[in-house]
């Protein structure tokens, strides 16, 4: 990985780590398209500089992420299923994670799914979150272990299943986005040392760089996200996904077509 691809890589984390497009079906995508996405350090990048991208959501919501012990609680209730069915079911996960196909499929399914969500949940206004609420939330977010789906666009929908607003929910969803996070650069990082790899200073540098920049888009998409969602809901962003899958798959068929020829 050279220091044009981490940056491009940390603009696309920070872009859709709290749309609901995946970042990871995108990050897939186009380390794909750089020819790296089975290298071993960049598994490791585009989980770790996640980091960037959780301090933007501490930095927007710095009075309110450090609130009551019930805040904290409710987001470890959210959490506990994605650290069960991610321990159970890690190494399936990584084999997904390599697989453009599963990406455009889990997109288009997932798009056509965002196209009625606003009817079926939209007129919520909920504002209130039980410890149900949060665990309930924390199973939608699971789908997300499958590439293309999204976090949050899972956890979002989750929320508005429950009766939330379409803000709350989403806001929620970043608060939650902070335990996950850190839980799967945790892991991820264990596994690439314990796997006998060691970083180079170039490749901590690309990690330090690939954060900042993931810190400074996230804090852009994040206030833009929430402003349009309140007012336009999910449409757009089911046509974007349905659109997106469908050249994904073109172009992958197209490729193998030639390489046949």
């Amino acid at each position: 990985m050279n220091l044009i691809e981490a940056i491009i890589l940390a603009i696309v984390e920070g872009l859709t780590e709290f749309l609901p497009v995946s970042s990871t079906g995108h990050m897939i995508v186009v380390s794909s398209f750089f020819g790296i996405a089975h290298e071993d350090f960049t598994k490791l990048f585009t989980i770790v500089i996640q980091l960037g991208t959780i301090m933007s959501v501490i930095v927007l919501y710095f009075k309110r992420f450090f609130q009551s012990l019930d805040f904290y609680f409710k987001l470890l209730v959210a959490f506990i299923p994605a650290v069960i069915l991610g321990l159970l079911f890690s190494d399936a996960i990584d084999g997904l994670l390599e697989n453009p196909i599963t990406v455009a499929v889990s997109l288009i399914i997932g798009g056509f799914f965002l196209l009625k969500v606003d009817d079926w949940f939209g007129n919520e206004e909920g504002t209130e979150i039980s410890y149900m609420t949060a665990l309930k939330i924390g199973f939608f977010q699971c789908l997300a272990m499958i590439p293309g789906v999204s976090r949050s666009g899972a956890s979002i929908v989750g929320g508005m299943s429950q009766k939330l607003s379409r803000t709350v929910a989403a806001e929620f969803s970043f608060f939650l986005a902070v335990p996950t996070m850190l839980g799967a650069t945790a892991k991820k990082s264990y596994d690439y040392y314990k796997a006998g790899f060691q970083l180079s200073q170039d490749e901590v540098n690309l990690l330090i760089i690939g954060n900042v920049v993931g810190f400074i888009v996230a804090l852009i998409a994040i206030k833009s996200f929430i402003n349009y969602l309140s007012k336009h809901g999910f449409k757009l962003f089911g046509y974007y996904r349905i659109i997106a899958g469908a050249c994904i798959l073109l172009i992958h068929f197209f490729i193998q077509k030639l390489t046949i020829i």
